[in-house]
């Protein structure tokens, strides 16, 4: 008998002891999966979203593999990897995804707490295995695995972006268009996404009741400290919030005009959405990244460049600009100072001081050489 709780997940919670199945694993395999997914909800506290993503990509291994979950060998995982890198050609960082959900499940199924080993043995002979292990999985070598072509805006860049989105207002009222609200609209978002540094998901859900006073920045009034109620979750966890420090006066001047003269023209009656569509509803992220691809290919700019860009110029622009990195990474919502250096790279200061010191290596070497011709 057991004592004190029992942990979700638990074997004999799924499967009565002694009973035979007339389909016996699979029976057993969907045991493991409810009781696994009992585990991650119930025992860890994850979201049902990133439950359902794990063990849909467990049943694909199942499905590669043909074989039961206590017969998984490392040579079945190895041959799913080498579908996933040669012949699918998936992206480092969906592969780690997939390891991770299938090395997550072995840990449950051969972990003590939850008696799969046992059961199987009795029922089966044998015992699941952890089929991942160092060989066979890839670890998180670079900061950042996304398309190289990402990047910060210039500053140039970024006022052709902003100049843009307001020519967009001019040319619609100018020629009397029902358009020139969701272009103000639209404007005003790009830049409030630069001068907070979000990401797209977080601008668009933002409500008008976001925003508070600073003490220690009275200059601001009530556009102080916004409270980013959506930021980006971890692991099924719900959405982490922070409190980002307004910066520019330019951008609460922004803010302040849209509340006054659109907002409350676009409003829906009861909502307190800061960006609302025509139709009432509160604005998606995909409406803000086709606005922003719209206006960067008018410019010709990179098309790889996406909303992400003015998260990653806010930080960038930051760090030039002298701001302690520190301050930076709590602005972002970044754990790890690590994180946030996949946005600046080096601060200014230390690039600054790198050159110089290079410079001075290279002049006395260039002294010398006299004027023999340019050398490389």
């Amino acid at each position: 008998m057991v004592s004190g709780p029992v942990p979700f997940g638990l074997a004999g919670l799924y499967l009565a002891s002694g009973v035979s199945f007339l389909r016996a694993e699979d029976t057993v395999f969907e045991a493991m999966m409810t009781g696994w997914r009992a585990q991650l909800v119930g025992g860890r506290g994850l979201s049902e979203g990133y439950a359902k993503s794990v063990m849909r990509a467990v049943r694909q291994f199942y499905v590669h593999a043909s074989k039961w979950p206590w017969s998984w060998s490392a040579a079945d995982f190895d041959d799913w990897m080498l579908d996933m890198v040669s012949v699918r050609r998936l992206a480092p960082s969906t592969i780690r995804g997939y390891q991770m959900a299938v090395s997550q499940f072995c840990d449950y199924l051969t972990s003590p707490h939850y008696g799969w080993v046992t059961e199987c043995e009795q029922r089966f002979g044998t015992h699941p295995v952890q089929v991942c292990h160092d060989w066979n999985t890839t670890r998180h070598l670079q900061d950042y695995e996304g398309r190289p072509g990402r990047r910060p805006l210039t500053r140039n860049e970024l006022q052709a972006l902003f100049d843009r989105a307001d020519a967009e207002v001019d040319r619609c009222l100018k020629s009397g268009r029902k358009g020139a609200l969701p272009a103000y609209r639209d404007a005003a978002l790009l830049k409030v996404t630069y001068a907070w540094g979000l990401r797209a998901n977080e601008a668009v859900h933002l409500d008008v009741t976001d925003f508070y006073r600073n003490a220690h920045a009275p200059e601001f009034g009530d556009f102080g400290i916004l409270h980013v109620r959506f930021g980006k979750s971890s692991k099924g966890s719900p959405p982490k919030r922070r409190s980002v420090v307004t910066l520019r006066d330019w951008a609460v001047e922004t803010v302040r005009d849209y509340l006054d003269n659109v907002w409350p023209l676009m409003r829906a009656e009861g909502s307190n959405a800061m960006w609302l569509s025509e139709r009432g509803t509160r604005l998606r992220p995909r409406e803000l990244s086709d606005r922003f691809a719209e206006y960067r290919d008018d410019l010709g700019m990179d098309e790889v460049l996406s909303p992400h860009a003015l998260r990653h110029s806010y930080a960038t622009h930051l760090i030039e600009e002298g701001v302690d990195p520190k301050f930076v990474q709590q602005q972002l919502g970044h754990q790890h100072q690590s994180t946030t250096s996949i946005y600046t790279k080096v601060s200014g200061d230390f690039a600054n001081k790198m050159m110089r010191d290079a410079l001075e290596r290279l002049r006395p070497q260039e002294e010398g050489a006299g004027h023999e011709g340019d050398r490389v």
